[in-house]
């Protein structure tokens, strides 16, 4: 298991998830979201390739349209 800090909170992950399977078990929509990791904005083309591992802090930041 790994922990790590999403938006501020620790959790506990299995090991091995990609900020695009943690954005699936979230239930959040990775089209309506900008993902921070360690400090660095993460490209959409990479949710899938990038893999969590203990310690790292991830922000995720809702699009809300209005008008």
């Amino acid at each position: 298991m790994a922990k790590i800090q999403l938006n501020g909170k620790k959790i506990t992950i299995r090991p091995k998830v990609t900020i695009y399977e943690l954005l699936k078990n979230f239930k959040l929509n990775n089209k309506k979201v900008a993902i921070e990791h360690n400090g660095i904005i993460i490209p959409k083309a990479n949710y899938k390739k990038k893999y969590l591992k203990n310690d790292d802090k991830l922000e995720v930041v809702h699009f809300i349209g209005g008008g």
